[in-house]
């Protein structure tokens, strides 16, 4: 059956020492998936979610009960104030974008205390491209302030930077997104945003949270950050929700962003669900589960790639998590793209097509991109990618149930030993 597929002995008999000896991490990844899924039933059952919540709600979207129910709940979960979870929301990085020109005005300034932001974030601030639109085009003022060598935060920097004053928001990205830090955990957004806050209560702590929900067993906002956002075709769509995105965070806020999403005076009132409300409910009643599975994934993707030679990965399938992201250096483009090539051959949608590096709108280098998803672009099923530049950096995430995941990441493993 494994030859049948494209494993081979070599890979297959790896992979059964390497899930022999990752059984404890394993379990530990269960653990967290318990909790994280008691939260979730309780917000569930709290709100009283029935099936006439799932009901379709056409044109301008007024008193949509299944819409404000499922915002309720996602606010219960996060325990924040308010939450904005819409289809009209396409992306992160729209998530992104609704929220920094919502909350900032001209002669405003955002800080990012995390390095250099993620590629297409890059062009909505205005660091690259030419947009017309972008947040410095509408003159609101950008500063960064680096990581340190250990992918932790300049806490002196930044506290200096916030004593001047003068500071609107201050963003943060969990995820690694291209980088070569690490993404940052719960406890480091945690103390950082306690020195901010202590120092000015009115400065906005925002995060981006893509990758990042259930992977830890707290949130940004339990933890004192004013509002985050992230995609539904990442962690809390669980490969059911076909588009979408959300906001959490202060209710004020939530207001602003979902003016800047419809229109002024308006705000959340407005907006047809497209009949998307049953997967957005589904999704995040199994988003434990399948964060779960991912993880696990990883997990034995990083101990695998280990066992076979390659040193530069993280995180190192021993070390704590905070995301569901793992990269590896496979140090020549030939590696890299056959690794994609071999996630793409071990997929259950386009199995047979060969993906080739290409030009992708909002990234600096060409990119090659593996992983045939029932939804286009849902990196919580299992992809990877990396841009055509040095040292080859794969960037993987995914996987919708642990046992796929491991077959998909065997058959990569082969295609590019081959």
């Amino acid at each position: 059956m494994y030859e049948e597929l494209g494993i081979s002995q070599k890979v297959y008999e790896m992979s059964e020492k390497v899930e022999n000896e990752i059984q404890d991490i394993l379990k530990k990844i269960d653990n967290n998936c318990m909790k994280t899924t008691a939260k979730v039933l309780k917000a569930f059952q709290d709100n009283r979610v029935s099936t006439t919540d799932f009901s379709e709600v056409t044109g301008y979207g007024f008193t949509d009960i299944g819409r404000e129910k499922l915002e309720k709940i996602y606010a219960q979960i996060f325990e924040a104030e308010d939450a904005l979870v819409r289809p009209q929301i396409m992306s992160g990085t729209h998530a992104l974008y609704i929220t920094l020109s919502g909350l900032l005005k001209s002669g405003d300034t955002m800080i990012s205390i995390s390095g250099e932001p993620y590629d297409t974030l890059q062009s909505v601030i205005g660091l690259t491209g030419d947009s017309e639109n972008s947040l410095i085009k509408c003159g609101i003022k950008y500063e960064q302030i680096e990581l340190l060598e250990d992918s932790d935060f300049d806490y002196e920097k930044i506290k200096n930077r916030i004593e001047q004053g003068n500071v609107k928001i201050v963003e943060i990205q969990r995820s690694r997104g291209y980088s070569k830090r690490k993404s940052i955990t719960i406890d480091k957004i945690e103390k950082v945003t306690k020195i901010i806050k202590d120092i000015n209560s009115n400065v906005i702590v925002m995060v981006d949270n893509c990758y990042g929900e259930f992977v830890e067993d707290k949130e940004p906002t339990e933890v004192g950050v004013d509002i985050f956002i992230s995609s539904l075709m990442k962690n809390l769509g669980a490969g059911i929700a076909t588009s979408g995105g959300y906001v959490v965070g202060r209710k004020d806020l939530i207001h602003l962003v979902a003016e800047r999403l419809t229109s002024p005076c308006i705000g959340k009132d407005l907006g047809a669900n497209f009949n998307q409300l049953l997967s957005y409910y589904k999704g995040l009643y199994m988003a434990p589960s399948v964060v779960r599975m991912t993880l696990k994934t990883m997990v034995f993707a990083s101990k695998m790639l280990e066992e076979f030679g390659f040193s530069n990965i993280s995180p190192k399938f021993d070390e704590k998590r905070t995301d569901i992201i793992q990269t590896m250096d496979l140090l020549s483009e030939e590696k890299l793209v056959k690794f994609c090539q071999g996630i793409q051959k071990g997929s259950q949608i386009e199995s047979y097509v060969v993906p080739v590096p290409d030009d992708m709108p909002g990234y600096h280098y060409k990119e090659i991109m593996g992983g045939g998803s029932f939804t286009p672009g849902a990196t919580i099923e299992l992809s990877c990618d990396g841009p055509i530049c040095e040292p080859y950096t794969a960037y993987m995430q995914g996987g919708l149930t642990y046992e796929y995941g491991k077959l998909g990441i065997m058959i990569a493993i082969d295609n590019m030993l081959k």
